[in-house]
């Protein structure tokens, strides 16, 4: 743990987890398809248990002890996981019929926590513990997503005063803004393919509770971005 910490930022990022994590099963609960809203407890549970197991490495050091291990820890146990969930959904059938369910007003609402996180990552560069270009002052602009977010899917979705192409878009653009910033982040981390901030390096995704962004807050997000642009070519076609 970073113990050096404001108490305020480990709380307000946990909360922001939390929130992920209610809003994602908010979506999932809101499916037209009946056997995933039937599951959706058991998708929650699953959720849980990977938070917990994030928790349990972090506490343990196991990401912030192997810094010089190739390929970096936090990306095999942590990251990768995650992306070969989202990929196997995308490839199989009965994944496609989950992510087809979903509702993608709610998909949109989601990306609001980028905006906490945003403001976390700030914190954590006056801490030291991540570099300012992870910041909306250095190369980061995710946070414009987060903003917009809530103005897409009310004028988009729900007025339907935007044209749905305006929103696949966006959907790219913000997609594209989150890719940058989770390279960034991962190259700006103490490991053997570090590339970036040699002086004030991105330690704070090894240690708790700061781990969650990479390993679950970024692929929900992911998921829910190509979720709403399939969603979005199938409907344009």
């Amino acid at each position: 743990m970073l113990e050096y910490l404001s108490l305020y930022i480990p709380i307000i990022f946990g909360l922001t987890t939390v929130l992920t994590l209610l809003l994602f099963f908010w979506t999932i609960t809101k499916s037209n398809f009946q056997p995933v809203k039937q599951n959706s407890i058991k998708i929650l549970i699953g959720l849980i248990i990977w938070l917990i197991i994030q928790a349990v490495s972090t506490l343990q050091n196991v990401y912030s002890a192997h810094v010089d291990f190739f390929p970096p820890t936090i990306l095999l146990m942590g990251i990768l996981p995650a992306l070969f969930t989202i990929v196997g959904l995308f490839v199989t059938q009965k994944g496609r019929q989950f992510i087809d369910s979903l509702p993608l007003i709610d998909l949109t609402y989601l990306n609001i926590v980028r905006v906490p996180v945003e403001l976390v990552l700030f914190w954590l560069f006056l801490y030291k513990a991540t570099p300012e270009l992870m910041t909306f002052e250095g190369r980061n602009l995710d946070i414009i997503a987060g903003i917009t977010a809530p103005i897409v899917a009310y004028f988009g979705l729900v007025k339907g005063k935007i044209d749905r192409k305006l929103i696949l878009i966006w959907n790219i653009i913000c997609l594209g803004l989150l890719i940058n910033i989770v390279l960034t982040a991962f190259l700006s981390a103490p490991s053997p393919v570090q590339k970036f901030a040699f002086d004030q390096p991105n330690i704070a995704i090894l240690h708790f509770t700061f781990s969650r962004l990479p390993t679950f807050i970024v692929p929900v997000i992911v998921f829910g971005h190509l979720t709403s642009i399939r969603q979005l070519l199938k409907h344009r076609n």
